[in-house]
């Protein structure tokens, strides 16, 4: 460890704001050496676990108006608008959800991160809305399905 010397003596105003900025930046060096249970930003994770994916059912307020809200959360897991074999080595890991609705023959991807799918429009009855996650190259992680009823107007 190295030791601080002040080679020219300080005195009034100046001499105490570098005492104050040395001794900031001994106890700041101090604080940034303990340890943290967050990830890194900077480094990539080594044997990350595997992304989790909770949805719950669809808010009983709005579906009674026939707008289907269905709130998720992710664990393990960034949403953010990367796309590409590139984007793979990011960690913590990113991707993207698709969402499917009755088994159509098409998905849509939510970059947005908002922990909300909203669909409107669905007629009157019962209908599936499938939530997956996926990497940047659309692998599919996991994913969940919820089943609902939109009421007749």
């Amino acid at each position: 460890m190295s030791s601080w010397k002040f080679s020219a003596p300080m005195s009034g105003m100046a001499g105490g704001v570098l005492r104050g900025f040395a001794a900031s930046a001994l106890i700041g060096g101090a604080a940034a050496a303990q340890t943290t249970t967050e990830p890194s930003a900077l480094f990539p994770l080594k044997d990350e676990p595997p992304p989790k994916l909770f949805v719950s059912p669809p808010l009983p307020g709005p579906l009674a108006r026939g707008a289907v809200l269905i709130q998720y959360r992710v664990e393990n897991f960034r949403i953010l608008p990367v796309i590409g074999e590139g984007a793979l080595t990011v960690s913590p890991r990113v991707g993207h959800l698709h969402i499917n609705v009755d088994d159509l023959p098409w998905v849509w991807a939510d970059t947005g991160g908002t922990n909300t799918i909203v669909v409107n429009g669905l007629p009157p009855g019962e209908h599936k809305v499938r939530i997956e996650l996926a990497d940047p190259t659309h692998h599919i992680y996991t994913g969940q399905t919820v089943t609902l009823t939109v009421p007749t107007m």
